[in-house]
Protein backbone atom coordinates (compact mmCIF):
# COMPACT_ATOMS: atom_id res chain seq x y z
CA UNK A 1 0.00 0.00 0.00
CA UNK A 2 1.55 3.19 -0.88
CA UNK A 3 1.10 6.14 1.77
CA UNK A 4 1.91 9.79 1.33
CA UNK A 5 4.05 10.79 4.02
CA UNK A 6 3.72 14.34 4.84
CA UNK A 7 6.60 16.95 4.71
CA UNK A 8 5.53 20.38 6.03
CA UNK A 9 6.24 23.39 3.30
CA UNK A 10 4.58 26.27 4.76
CA UNK A 11 1.81 26.85 7.72
CA UNK A 12 -1.63 27.18 6.68
CA UNK A 13 -3.92 29.95 5.68
CA UNK A 14 -6.41 30.31 8.52
CA UNK A 15 -9.59 30.35 7.24
CA UNK A 16 -12.16 33.11 6.76
CA UNK A 17 -13.37 34.88 10.17
CA UNK A 18 -16.70 34.53 9.08
CA UNK A 19 -16.88 30.47 8.24
CA UNK A 20 -14.44 28.92 11.21
CA UNK A 21 -14.20 25.03 10.93
CA UNK A 22 -14.32 23.22 13.57
CA UNK A 23 -12.42 20.60 15.69
CA UNK A 24 -12.88 17.45 18.11
CA UNK A 25 -10.46 16.06 20.12
CA UNK A 26 -11.16 12.41 21.90
CA UNK A 27 -8.11 11.96 24.19
CA UNK A 28 -7.28 8.97 25.47
CA UNK A 29 -4.76 7.90 28.37
CA UNK A 30 -2.50 9.73 30.58
CA UNK A 31 -2.15 13.31 31.80
CA UNK A 32 0.85 13.84 29.08
CA UNK A 33 -1.73 13.38 26.39
CA UNK A 34 -4.01 15.68 27.82
CA UNK A 35 -1.52 18.02 27.51
CA UNK A 36 -0.91 17.40 23.70
CA UNK A 37 -4.51 17.64 22.89
CA UNK A 38 -4.58 21.23 24.33
CA UNK A 39 -1.20 22.08 22.09
CA UNK A 40 -3.27 20.67 19.04
CA UNK A 41 -6.08 22.85 20.12
CA UNK A 42 -4.22 25.61 20.43
CA UNK A 43 -2.75 25.13 16.95
CA UNK A 44 -5.63 24.69 15.51
CA UNK A 45 -7.23 27.72 16.74
CA UNK A 46 -4.19 29.62 15.45
CA UNK A 47 -4.98 28.57 12.06
CA UNK A 48 -8.51 29.49 12.19
CA UNK A 49 -10.45 27.06 14.31
CA UNK A 50 -12.73 26.74 16.96
CA UNK A 51 -13.33 23.50 19.11
CA UNK A 52 -16.54 22.19 19.48
CA UNK A 53 -17.88 19.50 22.29
CA UNK A 54 -19.43 17.64 19.78
CA UNK A 55 -18.72 15.08 17.07
CA UNK A 56 -21.79 15.41 15.29
CA UNK A 57 -20.67 19.47 15.02
CA UNK A 58 -16.81 18.99 13.66
CA UNK A 59 -15.23 18.93 10.63
CA UNK A 60 -12.19 17.56 11.73
CA UNK A 61 -12.16 15.08 14.69
CA UNK A 62 -8.83 13.74 15.89
CA UNK A 63 -8.32 10.80 18.23
CA UNK A 64 -5.32 11.04 20.66
CA UNK A 65 -4.21 7.79 21.18
CA UNK A 66 -2.61 5.30 23.98
CA UNK A 67 -0.74 2.22 23.42
CA UNK A 68 0.44 0.76 27.14
CA UNK A 69 -2.10 -1.39 27.38
CA UNK A 70 -4.22 -3.30 24.16
CA UNK A 71 -7.45 -2.72 26.05
CA UNK A 72 -6.36 1.17 25.39
CA UNK A 73 -6.05 0.75 21.79
CA UNK A 74 -8.50 -1.32 21.52
CA UNK A 75 -11.33 1.60 22.34
CA UNK A 76 -9.50 4.00 19.68
CA UNK A 77 -10.43 0.89 17.45
CA UNK A 78 -13.75 1.31 18.44
CA UNK A 79 -14.31 4.60 18.11
CA UNK A 80 -13.07 5.33 15.19
CA UNK A 81 -14.80 2.53 13.40
CA UNK A 82 -18.09 4.07 14.59
CA UNK A 83 -17.44 6.70 12.45
CA UNK A 84 -17.17 4.86 9.62
CA UNK A 85 -21.16 5.51 8.94
CA UNK A 86 -20.50 9.18 9.46
CA UNK A 87 -18.01 9.60 6.99
CA UNK A 88 -19.62 8.45 4.09
CA UNK A 89 -22.58 10.39 5.47
CA UNK A 90 -20.29 13.19 5.31
CA UNK A 91 -17.57 12.80 2.94
CA UNK A 92 -15.88 16.39 3.87
CA UNK A 93 -15.27 15.30 7.18
CA UNK A 94 -11.90 14.88 8.00
CA UNK A 95 -10.99 12.06 10.73
CA UNK A 96 -7.25 11.50 12.03
CA UNK A 97 -5.50 9.09 14.21
CA UNK A 98 -2.60 10.35 16.46
CA UNK A 99 -0.45 9.56 19.47
CA UNK A 100 1.31 6.91 20.99
CA UNK A 101 -1.37 4.12 18.71
CA UNK A 102 -0.65 6.21 15.52
CA UNK A 103 3.44 5.85 16.37
CA UNK A 104 3.41 2.26 16.78
CA UNK A 105 1.36 0.85 13.99
CA UNK A 106 1.49 3.63 11.58
CA UNK A 107 0.10 2.91 8.46
CA UNK A 108 -1.52 0.07 9.71
CA UNK A 109 -4.26 2.05 10.69
CA UNK A 110 -5.12 3.08 7.26
CA UNK A 111 -5.75 -0.87 6.36
CA UNK A 112 -7.95 -1.47 9.23
CA UNK A 113 -10.18 1.75 9.05
CA UNK A 114 -9.50 2.98 5.72
CA UNK A 115 -11.97 6.02 6.67
CA UNK A 116 -8.92 7.55 8.26
CA UNK A 117 -7.45 10.24 6.59
CA UNK A 118 -4.12 11.50 9.02
CA UNK A 119 -1.71 9.29 11.01
CA UNK A 120 0.24 11.56 13.06
CA UNK A 121 2.92 9.94 15.22
CA UNK A 122 4.34 11.52 18.93
CA UNK A 123 6.54 14.33 17.65
CA UNK A 124 4.60 15.62 14.62
CA UNK A 125 1.52 17.15 16.04
CA UNK A 126 2.39 20.86 15.15
CA UNK A 127 1.94 20.03 11.30
CA UNK A 128 -1.87 18.61 11.52
CA UNK A 129 -3.49 21.99 10.61
CA UNK A 130 -1.14 21.91 7.65
CA UNK A 131 -1.96 18.14 7.10
CA UNK A 132 -5.71 18.86 7.32
CA UNK A 133 -5.21 22.04 5.07
CA UNK A 134 -3.17 19.55 2.66
CA UNK A 135 -5.93 16.75 2.71
CA UNK A 136 -8.69 19.29 1.55
CA UNK A 137 -6.81 20.78 -0.96
CA UNK A 138 -6.23 16.96 -2.79
CA UNK A 139 -9.59 16.29 -2.63
CA UNK A 140 -10.89 19.57 -4.72
CA UNK A 141 -8.23 18.32 -7.04
CA UNK A 142 -9.22 14.42 -7.43
CA UNK A 143 -8.10 14.03 -11.24
CA UNK A 144 -4.51 14.86 -9.91
CA UNK A 145 -4.23 12.68 -7.16
CA UNK A 146 -5.42 8.82 -6.60
CA UNK A 147 -7.48 7.78 -3.59
CA UNK A 148 -4.81 6.40 -1.73
CA UNK A 149 -2.89 9.75 -1.40
CA UNK A 150 -5.14 11.37 -0.51
CA UNK A 151 -4.02 10.04 3.23
CA UNK A 152 -1.50 11.21 4.92
CA UNK A 153 1.04 9.80 7.71
CA UNK A 154 3.69 11.72 10.01
CA UNK A 155 5.18 9.63 12.51
CA UNK A 156 9.37 10.92 12.03
CA UNK A 157 10.26 11.11 15.66
CA UNK A 158 14.10 13.02 14.93
CA UNK A 159 12.01 16.56 15.40
CA UNK A 160 11.06 18.17 18.69
CA UNK A 161 7.37 19.30 19.71
CA UNK A 162 6.93 22.63 19.29
CA UNK A 163 5.70 24.64 21.86
CA UNK A 164 4.72 27.70 21.28
CA UNK A 165 1.66 29.43 23.57
CA UNK A 166 2.39 33.04 23.66
CA UNK A 167 -1.37 34.39 22.74
CA UNK A 168 -2.73 31.76 23.20
CA UNK A 169 -6.02 31.24 25.37
CA UNK A 170 -5.33 28.70 28.26
CA UNK A 171 -8.28 26.41 28.54
CA UNK A 172 -6.78 24.35 30.89
CA UNK A 173 -8.92 25.26 34.44
CA UNK A 174 -7.48 25.68 37.52
CA UNK A 175 -5.01 22.23 37.49
CA UNK A 176 -2.86 22.70 34.38
CA UNK A 177 -0.21 20.21 32.92
CA UNK A 178 3.40 21.15 31.87
CA UNK A 179 5.52 18.54 30.32
CA UNK A 180 8.79 19.13 31.20
CA UNK A 181 10.44 16.42 28.76
CA UNK A 182 9.15 13.63 26.16
CA UNK A 183 10.63 10.42 26.19
CA UNK A 184 12.67 7.40 28.13
CA UNK A 185 15.74 6.37 28.09
CA UNK A 186 15.49 3.34 30.17
CA UNK A 187 14.46 0.47 28.72
CA UNK A 188 11.98 -2.04 30.57
CA UNK A 189 11.12 -4.96 28.96
CA UNK A 190 7.24 -4.75 29.50
CA UNK A 191 7.26 -1.08 28.32
CA UNK A 192 6.46 0.56 25.05
CA UNK A 193 6.70 4.37 25.67
CA UNK A 194 10.70 4.70 24.42
CA UNK A 195 8.50 3.15 21.23
CA UNK A 196 5.99 5.04 20.83
CA UNK A 197 7.96 8.36 22.73
CA UNK A 198 11.53 8.35 21.77
CA UNK A 199 14.12 9.11 23.61
CA UNK A 200 14.72 11.47 26.02
CA UNK A 201 14.44 15.28 25.30
CA UNK A 202 14.18 17.72 28.15
CA UNK A 203 13.16 21.44 27.76
CA UNK A 204 14.66 24.44 28.53
CA UNK A 205 13.83 25.96 32.22
CA UNK A 206 13.56 29.29 30.98
CA UNK A 207 10.84 28.05 28.32
CA UNK A 208 9.17 25.91 31.32
CA UNK A 209 8.80 28.97 33.50
CA UNK A 210 7.17 30.94 30.42
CA UNK A 211 4.54 28.59 30.34
CA UNK A 212 3.77 28.33 33.26
CA UNK A 213 3.91 31.78 33.80
CA UNK A 214 1.17 32.26 30.74
CA UNK A 215 -1.28 29.28 32.91
CA UNK A 216 -1.16 30.78 35.93
CA UNK A 217 -1.61 34.38 34.49
CA UNK A 218 -5.13 32.74 33.10
CA UNK A 219 -6.11 30.96 36.39
CA UNK A 220 -3.82 27.65 36.80
CA UNK A 221 -3.57 27.70 40.40
CA UNK A 222 -2.08 23.85 40.40
CA UNK A 223 0.42 22.32 37.94
CA UNK A 224 1.31 19.41 37.26
CA UNK A 225 4.99 18.35 35.55
CA UNK A 226 4.41 15.51 33.60
CA UNK A 227 7.80 13.55 32.12
CA UNK A 228 7.59 9.63 31.48
CA UNK A 229 10.94 9.76 34.53
CA UNK A 230 10.42 13.51 35.05
CA UNK A 231 12.83 13.42 37.78
CA UNK A 232 15.39 12.46 35.11
CA UNK A 233 15.08 15.85 33.64
CA UNK A 234 18.23 17.70 32.68
CA UNK A 235 20.24 14.29 32.00
CA UNK A 236 20.30 14.55 28.41
CA UNK A 237 21.19 18.55 28.95
CA UNK A 238 25.09 19.23 28.23
CA UNK A 239 26.97 20.17 30.22
CA UNK A 240 27.66 24.38 29.99
CA UNK A 241 30.90 25.78 29.06
CA UNK A 242 32.58 28.55 31.51
CA UNK A 243 31.11 31.86 31.26
CA UNK A 244 28.15 30.05 30.17
CA UNK A 245 24.86 30.98 32.84
CA UNK A 246 24.97 29.32 36.22
CA UNK A 247 23.45 25.81 36.36
CA UNK A 248 22.53 24.66 40.02
CA UNK A 249 21.92 20.79 38.74
CA UNK A 250 24.22 18.41 39.43
CA UNK A 251 28.07 17.87 37.16
CA UNK A 252 26.70 21.36 35.98
CA UNK A 253 23.07 20.12 34.32
CA UNK A 254 19.82 22.25 35.03
CA UNK A 255 17.83 19.47 37.06
CA UNK A 256 14.36 19.22 38.38
CA UNK A 257 15.69 20.54 41.07
CA UNK A 258 16.70 23.20 39.60
CA UNK A 259 13.42 23.70 38.06
CA UNK A 260 11.71 23.82 41.09
CA UNK A 261 13.25 26.14 42.42
CA UNK A 262 12.25 28.51 39.81
CA UNK A 263 8.45 27.46 39.96
CA UNK A 264 8.34 28.02 43.59
CA UNK A 265 8.86 31.83 42.67
CA UNK A 266 5.98 32.11 40.69
CA UNK A 267 3.52 34.56 42.44
CA UNK A 268 -0.73 33.17 42.00
CA UNK A 269 1.01 29.30 41.87
CA UNK A 270 -0.58 27.33 44.44
CA UNK A 271 0.68 23.60 44.38
CA UNK A 272 3.47 21.72 42.04
CA UNK A 273 2.96 17.92 41.48
CA UNK A 274 5.09 15.77 39.72
CA UNK A 275 3.94 12.57 37.75
CA UNK A 276 5.95 10.06 37.88
CA UNK A 277 9.44 9.52 39.13
CA UNK A 278 11.32 6.60 38.78
CA UNK A 279 13.99 5.15 41.65
CA UNK A 280 17.41 5.60 40.06
CA UNK A 281 16.59 9.30 39.73
CA UNK A 282 16.03 10.13 43.40
CA UNK A 283 18.79 12.52 44.56
CA UNK A 284 19.57 14.33 47.87
CA UNK A 285 19.75 18.08 45.72
CA UNK A 286 15.67 16.69 44.10
CA UNK A 287 14.83 15.64 48.20
CA UNK A 288 16.10 19.02 49.83
CA UNK A 289 14.59 21.06 47.05
CA UNK A 290 10.80 19.01 47.76
CA UNK A 291 11.59 20.16 51.44
CA UNK A 292 12.77 23.62 50.63
CA UNK A 293 9.77 24.58 48.04
CA UNK A 294 6.54 24.76 49.96
CA UNK A 295 4.08 24.28 46.86
CA UNK A 296 5.22 21.03 45.84
CA UNK A 297 3.50 18.26 47.17
CA UNK A 298 4.55 15.91 49.74
CA UNK A 299 3.11 12.94 47.55
CA UNK A 300 5.21 11.29 44.70
CA UNK A 301 4.03 8.39 42.50
CA UNK A 302 7.23 6.09 42.83
CA UNK A 303 6.89 2.88 40.96
CA UNK A 304 8.34 -0.37 42.29
CA UNK A 305 6.89 -2.67 40.39
CA UNK A 306 7.71 -5.25 41.89
CA UNK A 307 8.96 -6.76 45.39
CA UNK A 308 11.20 -9.41 43.67
CA UNK A 309 14.76 -8.58 42.51
CA UNK A 310 14.30 -11.53 40.09
CA UNK A 311 11.52 -10.39 38.68
CA UNK A 312 13.18 -6.76 38.95
CA UNK A 313 15.94 -7.60 36.66
CA UNK A 314 13.70 -9.64 33.90
CA UNK A 315 11.86 -6.00 33.72
CA UNK A 316 15.04 -4.41 33.27
CA UNK A 317 14.14 -1.69 36.07
CA UNK A 318 17.77 -0.48 36.63
CA UNK A 319 17.30 -0.93 40.44
CA UNK A 320 17.19 -3.82 42.94
CA UNK A 321 15.14 -4.11 46.30
CA UNK A 322 18.12 -2.78 48.48
CA UNK A 323 18.82 0.68 45.99
CA UNK A 324 14.68 1.09 45.89
CA UNK A 325 14.97 1.25 49.94
CA UNK A 326 17.74 3.70 49.66
CA UNK A 327 16.38 6.15 47.85
CA UNK A 328 12.47 6.38 49.69
CA UNK A 329 15.16 6.65 52.62
CA UNK A 330 16.32 9.79 50.83
CA UNK A 331 13.20 11.16 50.45
CA UNK A 332 11.67 10.50 54.37
CA UNK A 333 15.15 11.94 55.63
CA UNK A 334 14.61 15.27 53.73
CA UNK A 335 10.59 14.83 53.85
CA UNK A 336 9.74 12.84 56.93
CA UNK A 337 5.59 13.49 56.45
CA UNK A 338 6.13 12.63 52.84
CA UNK A 339 3.49 10.06 51.18
CA UNK A 340 4.55 7.80 48.49
CA UNK A 341 2.69 5.91 45.69
CA UNK A 342 3.52 2.98 43.43
CA UNK A 343 2.66 0.96 40.31
CA UNK A 344 2.73 -2.88 40.55
CA UNK A 345 2.41 -5.16 37.74
CA UNK A 346 1.29 -8.59 39.04
CA UNK A 347 2.35 -11.70 36.84
CA UNK A 348 5.38 -11.16 35.09
CA UNK A 349 7.11 -13.39 32.89
CA UNK A 350 8.49 -15.87 35.65
CA UNK A 351 6.90 -14.79 38.26
CA UNK A 352 6.63 -17.21 41.02
CA UNK A 353 4.55 -17.54 44.14
CA UNK A 354 7.50 -15.77 46.12
CA UNK A 355 8.09 -13.40 44.24
CA UNK A 356 4.62 -12.20 44.27
CA UNK A 357 4.77 -12.52 47.94
CA UNK A 358 7.70 -10.28 47.67
CA UNK A 359 4.95 -7.67 46.24
CA UNK A 360 2.95 -8.10 49.08
CA UNK A 361 5.52 -7.49 51.53
CA UNK A 362 7.05 -4.61 50.27
CA UNK A 363 3.73 -2.91 49.61
CA UNK A 364 3.24 -3.20 53.54
CA UNK A 365 6.61 -2.58 54.78
CA UNK A 366 6.34 0.95 52.70
CA UNK A 367 3.26 1.78 53.62
CA UNK A 368 2.39 3.49 50.22
CA UNK A 369 -0.64 5.20 50.42
CA UNK A 370 -1.74 5.32 47.02
CA UNK A 371 -0.95 1.81 44.69
CA UNK A 372 -2.39 1.11 41.24
CA UNK A 373 -2.39 -2.71 40.47
CA UNK A 374 -2.32 -4.53 37.00
CA UNK A 375 -2.11 -7.90 35.38
CA UNK A 376 0.85 -7.58 32.78
CA UNK A 377 -0.35 -7.47 29.83
CA UNK A 378 2.20 -8.09 26.76
CA UNK A 379 2.56 -5.15 24.77
CA UNK A 380 3.68 -6.10 21.05
CA UNK A 381 7.00 -4.97 20.34
CA UNK A 382 8.86 -4.88 23.69
CA UNK A 383 11.33 -7.02 24.72
CA UNK A 384 9.31 -9.04 26.95
CA UNK A 385 7.17 -9.88 24.34
CA UNK A 386 9.47 -11.07 21.75
CA UNK A 387 12.04 -12.98 24.18
CA UNK A 388 10.72 -13.87 27.36
CA UNK A 389 7.64 -16.46 27.93
CA UNK A 390 4.54 -15.11 29.32
CA UNK A 391 4.03 -18.37 31.61
CA UNK A 392 1.75 -17.36 33.93
CA UNK A 393 -2.37 -18.58 33.19
CA UNK A 394 -4.51 -15.85 32.68
CA UNK A 395 -7.05 -17.43 36.27
CA UNK A 396 -3.39 -17.02 38.45
CA UNK A 397 -2.91 -13.70 37.18
CA UNK A 398 -6.37 -12.40 38.15
CA UNK A 399 -5.96 -13.98 41.55
CA UNK A 400 -2.76 -12.36 42.45
CA UNK A 401 -4.23 -9.06 41.13
CA UNK A 402 -6.97 -9.06 43.40
CA UNK A 403 -4.67 -10.27 46.27
CA UNK A 404 -2.67 -7.42 46.28
CA UNK A 405 -5.40 -4.74 45.97
CA UNK A 406 -6.74 -6.54 49.44
CA UNK A 407 -3.28 -5.93 50.69
CA UNK A 408 -3.26 -2.06 49.42
CA UNK A 409 -6.41 -1.45 50.79
CA UNK A 410 -5.46 -2.92 54.41
CA UNK A 411 -2.57 -0.28 54.22
CA UNK A 412 -4.02 2.61 53.15
CA UNK A 413 -6.79 2.50 55.04
CA UNK A 414 -3.87 2.15 57.75
CA UNK A 415 -2.31 4.63 56.53
CA UNK A 416 -4.81 7.42 55.89
CA UNK A 417 -6.34 6.18 59.81
CA UNK A 418 -3.29 8.07 60.37
CA UNK A 419 -4.72 11.35 59.78
CA UNK A 420 -7.94 10.66 61.94
CA UNK A 421 -8.21 13.83 64.41
CA UNK A 422 -5.34 16.27 63.15
CA UNK A 423 -5.86 19.03 60.79
CA UNK A 424 -4.55 19.05 57.53
CA UNK A 425 -4.19 22.05 54.83
CA UNK A 426 -6.20 21.61 51.81
CA UNK A 427 -6.24 23.07 48.37
CA UNK A 428 -10.08 22.87 47.36
CA UNK A 429 -10.40 21.76 43.61
CA UNK A 430 -13.95 21.23 43.02
CA UNK A 431 -17.46 20.80 44.46
CA UNK A 432 -18.67 17.03 44.80
CA UNK A 433 -21.08 15.62 41.06
CA UNK A 434 -23.10 14.03 43.90
CA UNK A 435 -24.19 16.97 46.21
CA UNK A 436 -22.78 20.22 45.59
CA UNK A 437 -22.48 21.19 48.95
CA UNK A 438 -20.09 19.10 49.68
CA UNK A 439 -16.38 19.96 48.38
CA UNK A 440 -13.62 18.03 47.29
CA UNK A 441 -10.11 18.68 48.25
CA UNK A 442 -6.40 17.68 48.41
CA UNK A 443 -3.88 17.79 51.11
CA UNK A 444 -0.34 18.67 50.69
CA UNK A 445 -0.01 15.08 51.09
CA UNK A 446 -2.22 14.33 48.18
CA UNK A 447 -5.06 12.66 49.92
CA UNK A 448 -8.11 13.56 48.57
CA UNK A 449 -10.52 15.28 51.09
CA UNK A 450 -13.97 16.52 51.27
CA UNK A 451 -16.23 18.42 53.53
CA UNK A 452 -19.19 20.56 53.47
CA UNK A 453 -18.72 24.30 52.50
CA UNK A 454 -19.59 26.87 49.91
CA UNK A 455 -19.17 27.07 46.28
CA UNK A 456 -16.87 30.25 46.47
CA UNK A 457 -14.32 27.93 48.65
CA UNK A 458 -13.52 26.62 45.31
CA UNK A 459 -10.03 27.40 44.48
CA UNK A 460 -8.70 28.30 48.14
CA UNK A 461 -6.29 26.97 50.72
CA UNK A 462 -7.99 25.82 53.82
CA UNK A 463 -7.31 24.29 57.40
CA UNK A 464 -9.44 21.38 57.86
CA UNK A 465 -9.83 19.08 60.80
CA UNK A 466 -10.20 15.66 59.96
CA UNK A 467 -13.00 13.58 61.69
CA UNK A 468 -12.97 9.87 59.35
CA UNK A 469 -10.68 8.34 57.21
CA UNK A 470 -11.19 5.56 54.25
CA UNK A 471 -8.36 3.68 52.73
CA UNK A 472 -8.49 6.31 49.58
CA UNK A 473 -9.53 9.56 51.17
CA UNK A 474 -10.74 11.92 53.97
CA UNK A 475 -13.44 13.84 55.47
CA UNK A 476 -13.63 16.63 57.25
CA UNK A 477 -14.43 20.37 58.61
CA UNK A 478 -13.60 23.73 58.66
CA UNK A 479 -13.62 24.66 62.12
CA UNK A 480 -13.45 28.40 61.52
CA UNK A 481 -16.54 28.02 59.28
CA UNK A 482 -18.94 26.72 61.83
CA UNK A 483 -22.10 29.08 62.73
CA UNK A 484 -21.64 30.13 59.28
Amino acid sequence: MSITRFQSQTDPRAPDAGDKPKLHVVTFGCQMNKYDSLLVEGRFKRAGYVTTGSIDDADVVLFNTCSVRDHAEERTWSWVGELKQVKAERPDLVIGVMGCMAQRVEGEVFKRAGHVDLVVGTRQFQHLPGMVAEVRARRARPDAFRARDMRLLATDMTEDVAVEREGEEYTGGRHGYLAVMRGCDLNCTYCIVPTTRGRVRSRPIDDLVREAEWMVAQGAQVITLLGQTVNSYGEDFSVPGPGEARMLGRQGRPSLADLLYRLQELEGLVRIRLVTLHPSYVTRPFARAIRDCDKVDRFLPLPAQSGSDAVLKRMKRGYNLDLYRKRVAILREFVPDIELGSDWIVGFCGETEADFAGSEALLEELEFAVNYIFKYDPRPATHAAERLDDDLDVSVKKARNRRLLAVAERVQRTRLARYAGTSVRAFVESTSERDPRVLLGRTIHGVPVSFRGAQELVGTTIQLAIDETTAYGLAGRAPELAGR
